[in-house]
């Protein structure tokens, strides 16, 4: 019987397929690159524009076609209902591998028998840093720490199953800005929550705008936050256009990150430096 393994991230899909090649197993793995803790999830089992047009906003040509990229991932979960195969979803405690599990228990929820799932914690990881929480993700493990977790592939519960699909319907419609993972729930949130982590770290003087996203990613876990270095910059080209953030070599580039300066704003009629 053919075993599909479902997982967060391209890191971690290339992970994964090192491990299983390396055990010596021919499965399939879907990698999914959408992060669902961050952005409207409205409409996102049904048609990907609005979701493919926030990240467009967010994160630029990091992905060349957002829309055909989003539509892609549709179909691939879609391909995962028929047969008889196998599913291992694999999840770590992050909001984004959380709701990932909720999201392919929904649409697996009438073949139950089908569904497995691995279980990562920041335990797994060895003498790998971990964050204060406790909260790690699948793109942060080795292959060879995913080849140690393959034999312990284990069946979702019927019931477990329903309340997965029903957790992924309420963050649907509650279509929060960002999502947390706090204590086993998955938890409401607001883009101003990470705004003000980079508002209290942007420096007085031109400084690079690396350093600031990077002091934001290391403290994030003081508020059960999640986030990559290009959603962290992202917020603070939302905050330089609003006028709160002042940010110079600023482009919608994928590598602008590297390049970028920024510091506080100054007050109006204050001389530019």
């Amino acid at each position: 019987m053919s075993t599909i393994h479902v997982i967060q991230g391209g890191t971690a899909a290339a992970s994964l397929r090192t491990a299983l090649a390396e055990a010596g197993r021919d499965e399939r793995v879907v990698g999914l690159l959408d992060d669902l803790g961050i952005g409207p999830l409205r409409g996102i089992d049904d048609a990907p524009g609005a979701r493919a047009a926030f990240w467009q906003r967010a994160l630029g040509d990091i992905v060349p076609d957002w829309t055909a990229e989003l539509a892609g991932e549709c179909e691939r979960l879609a391909s995962l209902t028929p047969g008889s195969g196998q599913i291992v979803i694999w999840h770590a405690p992050s909001v984004a591998d959380q709701l990932l599990l909720r999201r392919v228990a929904y649409h697996l929820r009438n073949a139950p028998q089908r569904l497995n799932e691995v279980r990562l914690a920041a335990a797994d990881l060895g003498a790998s840093p971990v964050r204060a929480d406790d909260a790690c993700a699948t793109g942060m493990f080795p292959p060879e720490r995913l080849r140690d977790k393959l034999p312990e592939a284990a069946p979702i519960s019927v019931l477990r199953i329903s309340r997965l699909a029903l957790e992924w319907q309420e963050a649907k419609h509650a279509n929060a800005e960002l999502r947390y993972w706090i204590a086993n729930t998955i938890t409401s949130g607001h883009y101003a929550d990470l705004d003000a982590r980079v508002l209290e770290h942007a420096p007085a003087d031109w400084t690079p705008a690396a350093r600031t996203v990077g002091t934001v990613i290391a403290l994030a876990d003081r508020g059960h936050l999640f986030v990559s270095d290009t959603v962290a910059y992202w917020r603070c080209r939302e905050l330089a256009a609003a006028g709160r953030l002042e940010l110079k070599d600023d482009d919608r580039r994928a590598d602008a990150l590297r390049s970028a300066a920024l510091r506080a704003a100054r007050h109006a009629g204050a001389a530019p430096r």
